[in-house]
């Protein structure tokens, strides 16, 4: 069996910390599924011997490289090589699955995840109570009434959290769960959003999105979601605090903190507008939140809707990894940055983010004669590093370069700086969604909707071996919602060159590391300033890769292209992930490509407060495949089944 017995008598303690084990004083767990718990094990051969800073260099040019004194030094570490091997990708599924890179501290201690609405206990009866069925949507009881905006999650009452149980197990995908002596705490890993599980067989899908995560309304039933108010449209300004509760500024001067109660339900409201299975990891004081991508990420360069994880190993993969530990799930690290990114002072953006926090040692009380750093500093578990997590500190931080946000690099202790990152790179580059489930006689059709597709114009961008050229198109012509292409505008007015350690650096820095810089010019330069929105762009949105469509409805960047199995009814956000009904990817798909679909789902979208709040509007990317291009509904229906049945790379390519 893939989840041994022994692991189920573990459930309460590691997930509820219902019994306390005296004879341990810490310890921590988060499940890893054996291959017979996946709907998807198989996996593309591992072709590439070497990432170059995103060159890929097969194994027979490995060889050779090797055999000369110029060929070793171009595979050294010091350029920037990572070798692929057996290791490194055993070493990726791990931290894909169990690697915190230390946000627990930040999610339990600051954000108080465990802290509100929703409690170990009930978490661990919900467990429980599903007797080894598994699911995809775990429904926990609150624990007591939490209000959101003009909604009240009353005590007793279930929380449609998302969460994923795979079958026959006790424990939750990309939760690891700390224990330390009487302290219980919780972080996540990348498998919480990019592992799902299977509603048909109870397996988990490597790779695929949690579509149904409710990420936002867990933020927003924790006790501090002020700790994310940078990731969302809550202003400190707009809620003045007693003139008492004033926090020493940088300059000298005081500044009052923002009313506690008032900005809390502010921010509760911002991040509870998210769409279920989407996020906001952009700090940049909108609420504009994202669909998770899948993790079908071979040939899908560059990352991110944006496309700013485009430089760097594994052409940006890992740029990606790092900034989900690196910037996101750690508000503390932006303090040296927060003038430039916020416009706020830093102590006063620490102590906004501290002021509710859930453990007591990291509250900041203004009555105290501590400063906010001070605070943070007295408990933090990487003294010496910025925020609480654990980071490799490149020398520009906290500049951002176009590799990470901030010149930090998520990095564990005893291996070298940014190695796990890379490791999950490599791992993640050899997942493929599991087979393309298709009826008898089907293929006629699936090879009609290959030629519609042709017609249709969509191979002009969605070319190559994951169906995408791997460009970002600007804002201006792809046309949808244009806030979150913007999100990074401000982080050119402090940029540096970028640059990772060598692929060697052991972590603990020591006191010298080998900077290794990311050649940047031309025309992949043009491309990460459109990215980014910089050097006077609009910013823009990257081409995306076809893989795994079955797995990945709603579509575009907004999820705002939501249809369920009911057409007529099931519309945009509102009528499908808000009312708990799974989006339909064969109709959705049909909505991305037929006009009159279209404007009833934009239409059932802006009809609601909720989407406008989270800019979701479905709106863009208007190339039509429908009655008025010349496409009957019988084309229509076999282009759909074409995109839905790409469930691998459509040429033979070696893949890392």
């Amino acid at each position: 069996m893939g989840w041994p017995l022994r692991t189920i008598t573990a459930s309460a303690v590691l997930l509820g910390g219902v019994v306390v084990i005296g004879a341990l004083a810490r310890f921590s767990y988060a499940p890893m599924p054996d291959d017979d718990a996946l709907l998807n094990p198989e996996r593309y051969a591992m072709e590439t011997a070497y990432d170059v800073l995103g060159r890929r260099v097969l194994r027979d040019e490995a060889e050779r490289l090797k055999q000369t004194p110029d060929g070793r030094a171009a595979l050294a570490p010091d350029k920037g090589a990572v070798a692929i091997d057996t290791a490194l990708v055993k070493r990726g599924r791990e931290a894909f699955y169990r690697e915190t890179f230390g946000n627990e501290v930040f999610l339990s201690d600051v954000m108080g995840m465990l802290d509100g609405g929703l409690t170990p206990y009930e978490v661990a009866r919900a467990l429980l109570l599903l007797k080894g069925e598994g699911t995809g949507n775990l429904q926990v009881r609150m624990a007591r009434d939490v209000t959101v905006g003009d909604r009240t999650w009353k005590k007793g009452e279930l929380v449609p959290t998302g969460l994923d149980v795979p079958r026959g197990s006790p424990f939750i995908l990309g939760i690891r769960t700390f224990y330390d002596r009487g302290h219980l705490r919780m972080g996540i890993t990348c498998a919480l959003c990019h592992a799902a599980v299977d509603p048909a067989s109870g397996k988990v899908v490597e790779g695929a999105p949690n579509t149904d995560l409710n990420a936002g309304l867990l933020m927003a039933l924790a006790s501090n979601a002020s700790a994310y108010f940078m990731h969302g449209s809550a202003d400190p300004a707009a809620h003045p605090g007693d003139p008492s509760r004033s926090v020493a500024t940088e300059d000298g001067t005081r500044t009052a903190l923002p009313d506690r109660a008032a900005f809390e339900a502010a921010a509760k409201v911002e991040v509870a507008s998210w769409p279920a299975g989407s996020f906001d990891s952009s700090a940049d004081r909108q609420t504009n939140p994202t669909s998770i991508p899948s993790s079908f990420s071979a040939y899908g360069e560059p990352y991110s809707w944006s496309g700013r994880a485009g430089i760097g190993p594994f052409k940006g993969l890992s740029a990606l990894n790092n900034n989900v530990h690196a910037a996101n799930s750690d508000t503390t690290q932006q303090t040296r940055a927060a003038k430039t990114l916020f416009g706020l002072d830093p102590q006063v953006y620490l102590g906004i983010v501290l002021q509710g926090a859930a453990a007591e040692a990291l509250r900041y009380d203004p009555a105290s004669d501590k400063s906010p750093t001070e605070v943070l500093q007295a408990v933090d578990p990487t003294p010496g590093a910025p925020g609480l997590n654990s980071y490799a500190v490149l020398p520009s931080f906290p500049a951002t370069n176009y590799m990470t946000d901030n010149g930090l690099l998520a990095s564990v202790p005893g291996e070298p700086a940014n190695y796990a990152n890379n490791a999950m790179s490599a791992f993640q580059n050899l997942l493929r969604p599991p087979a393309a489930q298709t009826e008898a006689g089907r293929a006629e059709q699936v090879s009609r909707g290959r030629a519609a597709f042709e017609r249709a114009g969509c191979a002009g961008c969605h070319a190559g071996p994951a169906l995408t050229n791997n460009r970002v198109i600007p804002i201006e012509e792809i046309g949808t919602q244009p806030s979150r292409a913007q999100a990074t505008v401000r982080m050119e007015a402090r940029l540096a060159p970028p640059a990772i350690f060598a692929t060697d650096t052991p972590f603990p820095l020591s006191p010298d590391p080998t900077i290794v810089p990311i050649p940047l010019e031309g025309e992949a330069l043009k491309q990460v300033q459109l990215a980014w929105g910089h050097a006077g762009t609009k910013g823009g949105y990257k081409v995306p890769n076809l893989v795994g469509l079955a797995w990945s409805a709603p579509y575009l960047h907004d999820s705002g292209i939501a249809v369920g199995t009911d057409a007529g009814t099931q519309l945009g956000v509102p009528g499908t992930l808000d009312a708990g009904i799974a989006p339909d990817p064969a109709n959705s798909l049909r909505a991305l490509i037929d006009r009159e679909l279209r404007a009833k789902v934009v239409a059932a979208n802006a009809a609601s407060a909720k989407e406008r709040r989270a800019r979701v509007t479905g709106e863009g990317h208007a190339y039509w495949a429908d009655a008025g291009t010349g496409f009957s509904d019988e084309d229509q229906a076999a282009l759909i089944a074409y995109l839905l049945s790409v469930d691998r790379l459509t040429s033979s390519v070696p893949v890392p």
